[in-house]
């Protein structure tokens, strides 16, 4: 979200011309459009529109009102972001059984350090619930007695809370294409690997079976593709020998802990950029956060030999470029 801007983002059918409809309502309301991108998955189009309402003839109320009206009118979902709303974002937590990332994020929540709200916590089981009511956090239950979850009833919680972001606390679920497009870049899971290894199911049996001596786990961004969104924070550790997949978990699962939740300061504090798929820190110089491995790690690497432009053979004198 650019800095100052408003942000509209409007899902629905290709055969709605919403461009049109958008720029007309919005010239009625002295609101202008500073920035419009369009991205299309089967028949639905996602239209994201920037705008400057800095001195639209409306209050902030009304317009979200005259959205949702003009939305119903449509057809189609609309979704307003204020720039200040930055300031106070919302985080739905998905969860299945296992509860140590989202007591990790709830911790963090009460002490301040997360830097934004959780207003829900959805999960397809409900054994996390009274973990949820500890801490006076609405708990809804979307699953069906197999754990299959009711999406439908996702997007309209995710509406009903005003989300702007989703965190998957080890949810164990592959969110459907239609939830990912629509929160694009606002949804974060953490993944037992060091991805992109070990993506999928399993990633500790695999990473015993395949006898690694580091494993590890890894913060991302969801894509539509598995496990292969842009990578935030990844956390290691040495794997013992005759380690099993209990011990990989005993070992990994703080650490999942910690790299969510420092990915999700991370989005909400706006200190990380995507560019063609990798994110790097806005500002390196600025912020002490932890991306990878600690930097003791740096400095018990060896740092010679390398390559070198150039080097001379023998008593020859004879010079040899490294790529011959």
């Amino acid at each position: 979200m650019t800095d100052g801007m408003t942000e509209i983002t409007v899902v629905g059918d290709d055969d709605v011309d919403i461009v049109v409809e958008m720029t007309a309502f919005l010239f009625e309301r002295d609101v202008d459009i500073t920035g419009l991108d369009q991205a299309a998955q089967e028949e639905t189009v996602r239209t994201t529109v920037q705008v400057d309402t800095s001195e639209m003839a409306t209050s902030r109320e009304t317009l979200r009102e005259d959205l949702d009206d003009l939305g119903d009118e449509l057809g189609v979902n609309v979704q307003v972001r204020f720039p200040a709303d930055r300031e106070t974002q919302s985080i739905a937590v998905l969860v299945t059984k296992e509860s140590h990332c989202l007591e990790a994020l709830l911790e963090a929540w009460v002490d301040g350090d997360l830097g934004a709200d959780i207003e829900v916590i959805i999960g397809n089981h409900d054994d996390l619930q009274p973990l949820a009511a500890k801490y006076d956090v609405p708990f809804h239950d979307i699953g069906d007695e197999n754990g299959t979850p009711d999406e439908g009833r996702l997007l309209d919680l995710l509406d009903d809370h005003d989300i702007d972001l989703i965190a998957l606390a080890r949810y164990i679920r592959i969110l459907s294409p239609e939830v990912v497009f629509r929160y694009e870049s606002r949804i974060i899971n953490v993944h037992p690997s060091l991805l992109p290894a070990f993506p999928g199911a399993s990633a500790y049996s695999q990473a015993v079976e395949e006898g690694v001596r580091i494993a590890g786990v890894t913060a991302h961004y969801v894509t539509t593709d598995l496990d292969q969104g842009p990578i935030i924070t990844q956390r290691a550790f040495n794997v013992p020998d005759g380690a099993t997949k209990t011990d990989l978990q005993e070992r990994g699962q703080p650490l999942e802990a910690e790299a969510l939740t420092e990915a999700i300061k991370l989005h909400i504090d706006d200190e990380i950029t995507v560019r063609r798929g990798q994110t790097t820190l806005r500002n390196p110089e600025e912020t002490d956060a932890q991306l990878g491995a600690p930097e003791e790690l740096d400095r018990q690497t060896p740092d010679r030999p390398i390559d070198v432009d150039e080097f001379v053979v023998g008593d020859l004198d004879e010079t040899v470029s490294a790529d011959d």
